[in-house]
């Protein structure tokens, strides 16, 4: 798959009044073109496999993998970068580079957003639950919310693959309309199920494959009906707890908890028709995210609880061995496709293709973030024990006279594990 390109199409939709309330963040706000040479890491090496000479460009070589994030910084147009590399549960590298805010380096121990890891986190509560007997993956949505479009056809299992074809309320107008006016307005759950189930299906219910967040909320709805409680205490329950997450916790506001990792954005420039050559990068880091899927669910995290995270979906720490099989298993290899009027529909392949919440990519089990400048990408290898874990955020040069820019976070991740195991690299 190429690269991800945040952008906005919906700039017509806006007139040009709300442009009127923005605030231009310039540099003495923002970290501006932050200096590619400002890291702090911690590094312990590798006793598993030896070191490599960094020119080789392999193995697990500390001074290799910091060329990388320092490179990354300039190529990528990176405000802040954050890594962490771990072997079998054993730091390999963690470190940061370029700054927070202007003179607040960014450091490991910042907080940011998950986004998708709360997809991973559900798919998981989905399995454990079946672990349990209280569900079936084949189980019918009507069970649990009889009064939804095609409750009777879509299965639990469909929710969790992408393969449900409930159209996505993230691209409705009501949804890019009005995260794009009022990026700080709260959004319950019962409007985003409202917005996605109620426009046509993109696809009738196992004929295809298309990402839609709509099926995520529909997931968390059933997923609290199994159990008799709330997304937030699922997730501490079933998750948080058991795995030790330190960082990881939902909130039911925009807030971070300190420290926190700033994130600023032009990506609202075109649809508020602020013109190409005025100064346009806004403060983003407490857009409310309320809109990116169920309650309960919209989490803050940090590095060392994402790189936990993708080694227990990658080794199945906390299901059976049949539900973990289930979750990372390539089966929609070479189902789905292209479809017209259907822009998320495509052909799984043996190098890309989605599990249980889960993004497979050849030998790895990965999941991303994208959301209001900011980034992050987690991937396994199970074969090495090895977890990759990278947080971005992006300088102002990294946005186009649209205010679009490109995702780094999957490039980066790849380059890293070129780097350190050679013959397995991320597709």
């Amino acid at each position: 798959m190429g690269a991800a390109i945040r952008s906005h199409p919906w700039r017509t939709l806006l007139g040009l009044g709300a442009a009127a309330a923005l605030v231009m963040v310039t540099g003495s706000a923002g970290p501006g073109t932050a200096p590619p040479d400002r890291t702090t890491a911690v590094v312990r090496p590798a006793t598993t496999a030896p070191d490599t000479d960094p020119a080789g460009g392999g193995g697990d070589s500390p001074t290799r993998i910091g060329d990388i994030v320092k490179s990354s910084m300039t190529r990528h147009s990176l405000a802040a970068l954050i890594v962490r590399i771990t072997r079998d549960g054993q730091v390999l590298y963690e470190g940061a580079a370029g700054e927070s805010m202007t003179g607040v380096p960014a450091t490991p121990q910042m907080h940011f957003r998950n986004g998708a890891m709360a997809f991973t986190y559900m798919g998981t509560i989905l399995l454990r639950l079946v672990d349990e007997g209280k569900l079936h993956l084949h189980d019918k949505v009507g069970q649990y919310l009889p009064d939804l479009p095609q409750a009777d056809a879509v299965t639990l299992k469909m929710l969790a693959n992408m393969t449900a074809g409930y159209a996505d309320y993230v691209y409705q107008p009501e949804v890019l309309d009005g995260v794009t006016r009022d990026p700080f307005r709260q959004w319950s759950t019962e409007e985003l199920l409202e917005i996605g189930t109620s426009k046509p299906m993109m696809f009738e219910p196992g004929t295809n494959w298309g990402y839609s967040h709509t099926n995520y909320v529909v997931l968390a709805r059933v997923l609290e009906k199994a159990a008799g409680m709330p997304m937030d205490q699922l997730m501490r329950s079933y998750i948080i707890e058991p795995l030790k997450l330190r960082q990881t916790q939902g909130l039911s506001t925009p807030r971070l908890p300190e420290p926190v990792l700033h994130s600023y954005s032009s990506e609202r420039r075109e649809a508020l028709d602020i013109p190409a050559d005025t100064a346009f990068y806004e403060e983003a880091t407490f857009w409310n995210p309320s809109w990116t899927t169920a309650a309960g669910a919209v989490q803050v995290s940090g590095i060392a609880d994402l790189a936990t995270s993708i080694a227990a979906a990658g080794e199945g720490t906390l299901l059976s061995s049949a539900s973990h099989s289930a979750q990372v298993s390539p089966e929609l290899a070479g189902f789905g496709e292209e479809t017209p009027g259907c822009p998320v529909c495509r052909t799984n392949t043996g190098q890309h293709s989605y599990g249980l919440g889960v993004i497979l990519r050849g030998p790895w089990i990965t999941q991303t973030k994208l959301f209001a400048g900011a980034g992050a990408a987690a991937g396994y290898l199970p074969s090495e024990k090895l977890a990759i874990a990278v947080a971005t955020t992006y300088a102002p040069g990294a946005f186009d006279a649209q205010g679009n820019y490109v995702a780094a976070d999957e490039a980066i991740l790849a380059e890293l594990a070129r780097a350190v195991v050679p013959d397995q690299p991320v597709p």
